[in-house]
């Protein structure tokens, strides 16, 4: 029997149908609120870099119709990329991607594009999905499951985004997409900083223990950390800086490991 020092957390479990229906039911809220969307509107700026509101809603449709594309393809014969490999090899594909959008936002208008993907998901994602069927990534061959959870980060950040350049949408993020994004980035928090010296809590889906240092065993931790969903999403994909959530009372951290600068973002 492995000692408790070098037993391994079973990873988490994340039900499939629950992530195919929230994935879908986000992309349609998304795709009901760019249709209404202005051409002031669409031309406003947005936080990510040169990305206007129109090429940003062109990013929902690259991030959601890789499901499609990908299903419409012969299943591999296995995945070869864990779910925790993922946050690293988001960065490097940053460029590729950024060309991409600009290239899809200027193919076609946006109301084809998000039909053609709702058609695609409407075939190729139908209700009783195989969770751990392989399909190509752009990474790496994944389980069906885990790229739902990628896909679940992607629109629950994205929406976050649209929601920052027009907020007057004040579009919701579903429930259970929010759930998966917020545990998929503290699990990979954790996993990028192993440890048991510091409590991560994100009520009300997730807490994680993270940090070398000395183990907590009972009673309340020496070190604390804590925040809500939205605010740990922009803090672990580098939408908003520690030192200014801590000073913006948006995070509660005590202890003197209770310092998560230096760790985030997580991914890109």
């Amino acid at each position: 029997m492995a000692s408790p020092k070098t037993s391994r957390k079973r990873p988490r479990s994340y039900d499939p149908e629950k992530l195919r229906t929230a994935v879908i039911t986000q992309f349609a809220a998304v795709r009901k609120a760019v249709e209404g969307l202005t051409p002031e509107q669409l031309a406003a700026p947005t936080r990510l870099g040169d990305w206007t509101v129109r090429e940003l809603a062109a990013h929902f449709t690259m991030a959601v119709g890789m499901l499609p594309r990908a299903l419409a393809k012969p299943a591999p014969p296995a995945a070869d990329l864990a779910l925790m490999d993922y946050p690293s090899l988001t960065a490097p594909a940053a460029p590729a991607v950024a060309v991409g959008v600009q290239e899809l936002a200027d193919s076609a208008p946006l109301s084809e594009l998000y039909a053609e993907v709702t058609e695609g998901l409407d075939r190729y994602l139908p209700a009783g999905v195989d969770g751990g069927r392989p399909l190509v990534h752009r990474v790496g061959t994944m389980t069906l499951t885990d790229v739902l959870v990628t896909r679940a980060v992607e629109l629950a950040v994205h929406t976050d985004d649209l929601n920052d350049a027009l907020p007057e949408l004040a579009l919701p993020v579903e429930r259970q997409l929010l759930a998966a994004a917020t545990r998929f980035l503290a699990d990979a928090l954790a996993a990028k900083a192993p440890g048991a010296s510091t409590e991560v809590r994100i009520p009300p889906f997730a807490v994680v223990q993270c940090v070398e240092g000395p183990r907590h065993t009972r009673g309340t931790p020496p070190n604390v950390v804590e925040t809500d969903p939205l605010t740990w999403i922009r803090l672990a994909t580098g939408r908003t800086g520690w030192r200014s959530a801590v000073d913006d009372a948006l995070v509660s951290a005590s202890g003197e490991r209770a310092d998560l600068a230096a760790l985030l973002p997580i991914m890109a």
